[in-house]
């Protein structure tokens, strides 16, 4: 690595998570983390002020996925790199992540030594995809792609994932109200557009949707 000093942000819902990746992304050598988001709405507002070399991201959060940040930053941040560290290990979503434009993607599940090649090779500007993940692409059939409709779930918001989670958990539209802490117009809002982005025509399209992408 020839930066004197790598700048990297952290995003993950979970305040223990963060912690944890802190700790491990400091002692990496000539890494450092500028700032950690629990709440990925305030990552872009961020990223206009300071200079971030990469963006670390869990895949599936609240309000914006880890996929919706990619999106954003390749629009407004060219420059940024983009590494997701997430659980979520489907062939699904590994290819809807690539399609959207990340860096590298690798699993919580990693070690140290991983998680320094992932930054090693995207700072010289390579992409970076841990061995479990390539080995699942390997193995994946490729209908797992979902070329009927190649680019729905990166159009997803965080908020839409939960919801469709929810629903597939067969949560009422009250239920789902109250456990978010929303209105059921609110609710209802999010399910007509979950309807349209998905293409499904009942409850049971989004159902399917979200077995076949790992939701549930």
């Amino acid at each position: 690595m020839n930066k004197q000093s790598i700048k990297l942000i952290l995003v993950d819902d979970h305040q223990i998570i963060l912690d944890g990746l802190r700790f491990l992304f400091s002692s990496i050598e000539k890494v450092e983390v500028v700032a950690t988001f629990t709440d990925s709405r305030q990552v872009m507002p961020f990223l206009q002020t300071n200079e971030v070399d990469i963006l670390v991201a869990d895949l599936h959060m609240p309000y914006l996925t880890g996929i919706d940040l990619t999106l954003q930053a390749r629009q407004l941040f060219p420059e940024l790199k983009v590494l997701l560290l997430t659980m979520a290990e489907d062939a699904g979503h590994i290819r809807e992540a690539v399609k959207a434009g990340v860096h590298g993607y690798v699993l919580k599940k990693t070690n140290k030594s991983d998680l320094e090649k992932a930054i090693k090779h995207l700072i010289m500007g390579k992409r970076y995809y841990s061995e479990d993940v390539i080995d699942e692409l390997a193995h994946a059939p490729t209908d797992d792609l979902n070329n009927t409709a190649p680019a729905t779930i990166q159009h997803l918001t965080g908020r839409e994932v939960e919801i469709l989670k929810l629903i597939a958990d067969e949560y009422s539209t009250a239920e789902i109200a109250n456990q978010l802490c929303i209105s059921v117009p609110t609710v209802e809002t999010h399910r007509r557009s979950l309807m349209i982005k998905l293409n499904a025509k009942n409850v049971a399209g989004l159902v399917k949707y979200a077995v076949k992408h790992g939701l549930v």
